[in-house]
């Protein structure tokens, strides 16, 4: 029998897709500016695997333009913020922190999790809200939006914030972690898509309007 079941609150649906926009526009903004000294490679000492370079940002369709870059990074960042700030608050008032943070199982559920994936466990995963390896991720992402905040306030306001700076081991400090933060959002972004288009639409549904349909086995009679 198929029955709608509650499984996203309205506040975590809003937060979800205020956000989702935001993070892009954040995401291409940085990189406007970015483009502007593009330092960064993967590489090991003077062998150099892949550059983010002006040609690739260009490809991408990242064109010149720091001030434009600036302007939109700085007013898309306290949307950033102030919607990080609301989510934080909602998980701890209403208590569903409990069902993010993870916990001593959550890495071996995570492992079992990337074996189902890949097909090895034929075995279904046991049914749960979120799984470990959502539960790592998501956690992932709210400390990666800190880091991300405080690396570019540091970034900002490096005199004023002196002490931000310190802690990231200098301007050239906080511009690399606030880089490949960047960069780890953009793999959270792509693994993400994947496994919600995995998942179908029933999935994708109850993060829009919060139910989903639920399949009851009939008890034996």
């Amino acid at each position: 029998m198929k029955t709608l079941q509650t499984k996203h609150p309205l506040a975590i649906r809003w937060f979800h897709w205020v956000n989702f926009p935001v993070l892009a526009l954040m995401v291409w903004s940085g990189l406007k500016i970015y483009r502007a000294y593009d330092v960064y490679r993967i590489g090991f000492g003077s062998w150099t695997l892949f550059r983010f370079d002006k040609e690739f940002l260009s490809h991408l369709g990242i064109t010149q333009g720091l001030a434009v870059g600036m302007a939109w990074h700085f007013l898309f960042g306290w949307i950033f913020a102030i919607n990080g700030a609301l989510y934080v608050g909602y998980l701890t008032v209403s208590g569903a922190w409990r069902q993010i943070l993870p916990n001593r199982s959550s890495l071996k559920e995570a492992w079992q999790v990337v074996l189902h994936d890949l097909r090895i466990r034929k075995e279904p995963l046991p049914k749960a809200k979120f799984n470990g390896a959502q539960k790592i991720a998501y956690t992932g992402v709210v400390l990666l939006g800190f880091i991300a905040l405080a690396s570019g306030l540091a970034i900002y306001k490096p005199v004023q914030l002196a002490f931000l700076l310190f802690v990231f081991g200098g301007y050239q400090g906080a511009r690399f972690v606030h880089f490949w933060v960047c960069m780890l959002f953009v793999l959270f972004f792509v693994v993400h898509i994947v496994q919600v288009a995995r998942a179908g639409w029933n999935n994708f549904r109850s993060m829009i309007t919060g139910r989903e349909i639920v399949i009851e086995e009939q008890p034996n009679v």
